[in-house]
């Protein structure tokens, strides 16, 4: 038995649902201790930039552990200690409660944003960023097993794992194999994946060559995704469309950083929609009802690095997606996807009007379709079956 545990929240950021939905898949019983927090991840990192909203954060992660706490201990009256405790993502904190509370247990964290590096590509500096780095290096500490979903990522970790502190290490088990289990830290890369959902909204996608193409963009507008560059390749490709008689209808949808910029750069562009917020459980049906979808177009190291999860949502929602051209990207689904170069709004623009040709988009659809298989989430969680089963924990 394993145990989902933490504050996250699986509605806004799906990837512990991806997660506990493939080892499910898998054969082995899931069960949710989950109190959520109630803060996005926009509003996360907005508290570590600004000192004086974290009482806020502590009274609500108190509040939510207290919870937990209850729940973790009549979890265990009524089932027993689990075989190991997977704390969600954004478990920065999370993963230490999951470490007092189950010192002999294997604890697998979902590592999948790095607090500073997450903060320095939105800008902060300085002892902020220092301060987050203890916060990685903390959480890192408190699990035996590190979750990331990219190589790239996985590079960042320590060149060696750091010794757990000395309040943990009080309570190591004595049995040498329980030992071996609790201390033998581990990195696996686990790609992002989709949730079920996704692939529910999608009844096969439009046909090609339908008219016009329809092109979605969703997100926070961070530099990360590129809206800028985004929403400069729209104020091309639609008019240009257009012009050849085959023209491109675009909804952006979400709101964060730089979408003052993004609108600013389409403003007076026809065939432009504009969503300040889609709940996420109308999102899939709202991706699935467009032809293309957007995935990052930044040029911050942090959008090198990654896989967002909108590719993998795109693709689930039988989307073309057109994304940037990185060594992640490339390397994970590369022949699934429509790449650009990074920040090349030019580029990005060229090929929305290409694949307003109906041959362009049916041969694209086609490779995206191929694609949707390996972004189930029993499919991307076969790492961490091997990690799991490598300590003993099997189904």
């Amino acid at each position: 038995m394993i145990v989902a545990f933490g504050t996250y929240d699986a509605a806004r950021h799906p990837r512990v649902g991806v997660l506990v939905a493939g080892l499910r898949a898998h054969g082995y019983r899931v069960d949710e201790l989950n109190r959520p927090l109630g803060f996005s991840t926009a509003e996360r990192v907005r508290m570590l930039r600004q000192p004086w909203r974290l009482p806020l954060l502590v009274l609500r992660l108190l509040t939510c552990w207290l919870a937990l706490v209850r729940d973790d201990v009549g979890h265990r009256r009524a089932d027993g200690a689990p075989d190991a405790v997977l704390v969600g993502y954004l478990g920065h904190f999370d993963v230490v409660l999951a470490r007092l509370l189950h010192p002999r247990t294997p604890v697998v964290l979902d590592h999948l944003v790095f607090a500073a590096d997450t903060a320095t590509d939105r800008g902060a500096r300085g002892l902020r960023v220092r301060l987050l780095h203890g916060l990685d290096r903390l959480a890192l500490a408190c699990a035996d097993v590190v979750v990331l979903d990219t190589d790239e990522h996985r590079a960042l970790l320590p060149a060696s794992p750091r010794r757990r502190a000395s309040l943990f290490l009080r309570n190591r088990p004595r049995n040498p194999e329980e030992q071996r289990r609790s201390t033998g830290q581990g990195a696996v890369v686990v790609p992002v994946g989709a949730p079920d959902g996704w692939f529910e909204a999608s009844d096969g996608g439009t046909p090609a060559g339908t008219d016009p193409l329809r092109v979605v963009f969703f997100g926070l507008f961070t530099p990360l995704q590129g809206a800028v560059t985004i929403a400069e390749a729209l104020a091309d490709a639609l008019p240009r469309a257009a012009a050849t008689g085959r023209p491109i209808e675009a909804t952006l949808a979400g709101h964060g950083q730089d979408h003052a910029a993004a609108l600013a750069a389409l403003a007076g562009t026809p065939g432009v929609t504009w969503l300040d917020w889609v709940e996420p459980a109308e999102l899939p049906a709202l991706v699935a009802d467009h032809d293309v979808c957007l995935g990052i177009h930044g040029t911050t190291p942090k959008a090198l690095r990654v896989v967002p999860t909108k590719v993998f949502q795109g693709l689930a929602a039988g989307c073309v997606v057109v994304t940037s051209d990185t060594p992640p990207q490339r390397r994970l689904l590369g022949d699934h996807l429509e790449l650009v170069p990074p920040g090349d709004a030019a580029a990005l623009a060229d090929r929305l009007v290409a694949l307003t040709d109906p041959a362009e988009l049916a041969a694209a659809r086609r490779r995206a379709d191929a694609g949707r298989d390996a972004v189930r989430p029993a499919a991307v969680v076969g790492p961490l079956v091997d990690a799991l089963a490598a300590r003993g924990v099997r189904p």
